[in-house]
C-alpha cells in the first residue's frame, strides 16, 4: 500500500488508538447498515431453508428415498412428472458473522469512498439486521455468544465497542457442527494459512460463506512512478522506482490467490464472493444472504 493510505501495525500505542477510532465509528456503521437494508427489504422473502415446519417452500421432483406421504398429487397431474411438496425449516439456525480487523483492513484509496473495514463492519451488521428478522441466531466468534433478537445488530455494534476482536480470523473453539459463518476479509494472508483455518472450521462441520473485500486499487495496481508501498501490519516499506513495470505481474499473482482461495471454499461447499469497496454495499448483502439461503437465484454476487 503506498505510503499516505490509512496504516497503522497491530501492537502498542497504534493499536489503542485505532480500537478507539473503531469505536467511535459503530453508531455511523450500524446507522449504514439499517440504510443498506432498507434498500433491499422491499420483496425480501428472508432465509429459506427445507425442512420440518408447517409452511410450505417449494415442489421438487419425487427420487428414490423421498417420503411417499409428502407427494402432491395435484401438482403431479398437471404432468408426467411426480413432485413432493418441501416444508419450510422453521427451527432456528446458528449464523456467526466475522468482520476482519486486521491493520490492512483500514486501507482506502482514491477510487472507493470507504475502507475495507468500514464496509467489512457494514455488511455483517446488515447481515445481522435481517438474519435476525427470520428468527436466526446471530453470533460473533470470540465477541458475543449467539442469541435470537430483534435488535442482534445494534447489540453485536455495542459489543464491539468494547471488545476489539483480538484475531485476524474467527476463533473456532465455540463454533458448532451445523451452524453457518460468515467471513468477511480482504484475506491478504499467506494463502496457505488463509486454507488451512478455512479448513480447520470445516473439518468442524460448519458451512462458510467467505466474502473477500477488495479495494479497487488492489485489483487495478494504478500506481506508476516513483512509489513507496507500506505493510499496514509490520511497517516494513519497499520503494519501486517505477511501479508501472510491476503491473501485470502483480495483476497475475492477485487473481491467482484470489482464485485459488475461492475454488478451495468451493471445495468444501462454502460459497465465495467478491465484493470491491466501490460498489454498493447492498450488492454483496444480496449476494450473501442468497447463499446463506441456498437460492442461486438471489446470489448474484461474483463467485
Amino acid at each position: 500500500m503506498p505510503i499516505g493510505s490509512a496504516v497503522d501495525v497491530t501492537t502498542g500505542p497504534e493499536a489503542l488508538v485505532r480500537a478507539r477510532k473503531r469505536a467511535s465509528l459503530m453508531p455511523d456503521l450500524l446507522v449504514e447498515a439499517q440504510r443498506v437494508v432498507s434498500t433491499v427489504i422491499s420483496g425480501w422473502h428472508g432465509r429459506k431453508r427445507h425442512g420440518v415446519g408447517e409452511n410450505f417452500w417449494q415442489f421438487r421432483p419425487f427420487v428414490d428415498g423421498s417420503d411417499a406421504s409428502r407427494i402432491d398429487w395435484r401438482r403431479s397431474a398437471r404432468d408426467e412428472h411426480i413432485y413432493i411438496r418441501d416444508r419450510e425449516w422453521e427451527a432456528a439456525q446458528t449464523v456467526w458473522l466475522w468482520a476482519d480487523p486486521s491493520a490492512s483492513m483500514l486501507y482506502r484509496s482514491n477510487a472507493a469512498g470507504v475502507s475495507k473495514e468500514s464496509r467489512a463492519l457494514v455488511l455483517v451488521l446488515a447481515l445481522a439486521e435481517l438474519l435476525s428478522r427470520s428468527g436466526e441466531r446471530i453470533g460473533y466468534p470470540g465477541v458475543m455468544e449467539p442469541i435470537t433478537a430483534r435488535n442482534a445488530a445494534e447489540r453485536i455494534a455495542g459489543a464491539l465497542m468494547g471488545a476489539r476482536p483480538a484475531h485476524d480470523f474467527p476463533p473456532d473453539a465455540r463454533l458448532q457442527r451445523f451452524s453457518e459463518i460468515v467471513i468477511a476479509s480482504d484475506l491478504l494472508n499467506p494463502v496457505e494459512e488463509i486454507v488451512e483455518k478455512i479448513d480447520r472450521i470445516g473439518r468442524r462441520g460448519i458451512r462458510g460463506h467467505v466474502v473477500m473485500i477488495a479495494d479497487p486499487a488492489e485489483e487495478a495496481f494504478p500506481y506508476s512512478g516513483r512509489t513507496e508501498f507500506q505493510d499496514p501490519e509490520t511497517g516494513q516499506k519497499l520503494t519501486a522506482g517505477r511501479a508501472e513495470t510491476l503491473r501485470e505481474e502483480y495483476r497475475r499473482i492477485y487473481a491467482a490467490r484470489r482464485d485459488h482461495i475461492g475454488e478451495h471454499c468451493r471445495r468444501l461447499g462454502w460459497s465465495f464472493t467478491l465484493h470491491r469497496t466501490d460498489r454498493l454495499a447492498s450488492e454483496a448483502l444480496v449476494a450473501v444472504h442468497g447463499r446463506l439461503s441456498g437460492n442461486p437465484q438471489i446470489a448474484k454476487g461474483r463467485p
